[in-house]
């Protein structure tokens, strides 16, 4: 019975792992095109989001491996007047994230997965109960909120303790949804997915 519980799950991770690198290899396939219509598309529906959500402190990330582009939406944030910012690998509590804050002359550097992040400088950690919507990357989503991140864990580790007063968020490209997704004890399913 152990054997055939652990065969499952192996399956059941294998199914994920595919699932996971359809949907990259989709998602990177999009033209230059496409990639500028659903940034326009997603900075729109994320600005009326911030909006009706009167939020001031937003959680973003930098766009990597043909994710939807948050750079135009960081720079209309500022330009209200936002306070904006990006998760930074947690330095000690291993597979956890802090976020920082980010402004346009933010110093940046890679971190071990090769994606920028602001320099840890304690001073710009935002503790998370302070931020009122945290948007999150992800590879697929299904109509049920849930979420298949790059495999890390990272988002679901660090959300799964806080005190949730903030709103999360998923961004994707429409190619991103599935019907339904495998999920997992630990997967924490998004409040609401903006797709472009």
């Amino acid at each position: 019975m152990q054997t055939r519980l652990s065969t499952t799950q192996q399956q059941h991770q294998q199914f994920r792992q595919q699932l996971r690198q359809h949907i990259r290899k989709t998602r990177r396939n999009l033209t230059a095109l496409q990639q500028q219509q659903a940034a326009q598309c997603i900075t729109q529906q994320a600005l009326s989001f911030i909006e009706q959500h009167q939020a001031q402190h937003i959680a973003l990330y930098l766009a990597v491996d043909g994710e939807i582009a948050t750079q135009p939406l960081i720079e209309q944030l500022w330009q209200q007047g936002k306070n904006v910012y990006l998760p930074v690998l947690h330095p000690f509590c291993q597979g956890h994230l802090l976020f920082l804050r980010y402004l346009p002359d933010t110093p940046m550097k890679a971190n071990k997965f090769g994606i920028f992040e602001p320099h840890l400088n304690v001073q710009n950690v935002i503790p998370l109960e302070q931020l009122d919507v945290i948007f999150t990357p992800l590879v697929a989503f299904d109509k049920q909120g849930n979420r298949l991140g790059m495999g890390g864990g990272f988002y679901d580790r660090t959300l799964q303790n806080s005190q949730r007063r903030f709103i999360t968020v998923g961004l994707a490209h429409q190619c991103q949804q599935v019907e339904a997704l495998p999920i997992e004890s630990w997967d924490i399913p998004l409040e609401h997915i903006l797709a472009g």
